[in-house]
């Protein structure tokens, strides 16, 4: 008894072993890639959020701290664009890293097989 259920779960385990690695390119290329690229678009959005880069450029012709005599006007135009800038680019530099991951996401499992039958032959 004990022996024949041993067989029959070690069997069912195996089966199941076979289907996940039969199964995976499938997840991976599809479910796993758009949960990727959900979760990229989310920190993309986080951290738009968090440099209130829209807000900036929204807010540019306002003067800061309600100073509205000539020097405070030019002085608020210089000082949020260059904030602008320095936040486009910290922006840029998130959104081309999210797509490098993405990247790296569709092309491991080739790279990997590659390997592989390079090591081997």
């Amino acid at each position: 008894m004990m022996t024949n259920n041993f067989t029959l779960y070690g069997i069912k385990i195996l089966a199941e072993i076979v289907r996940d690695i039969l199964f995976f390119p499938l997840w991976w290329y599809s479910r796993g890639l758009f949960n990727v690229i959900q979760k990229q678009m989310f920190f993309l959005k986080n951290r738009q959020k968090s440099l209130a880069l829209l807000i900036w450029i929204k807010n540019i012709f306002k003067p800061m701290y309600g100073q509205r005599d000539w020097q405070g006007i030019l002085i608020s135009i210089f000082i949020r664009t260059i904030q602008i800038i320095f936040r486009s680019f910290l922006m840029l530099f998130l959104v081309i890293f999210s797509l490098l991951l993405i990247i790296f996401w569709i092309t491991l499992p080739p790279l990997i097989i590659f390997e592989i039958f390079f090591q081997l032959f």
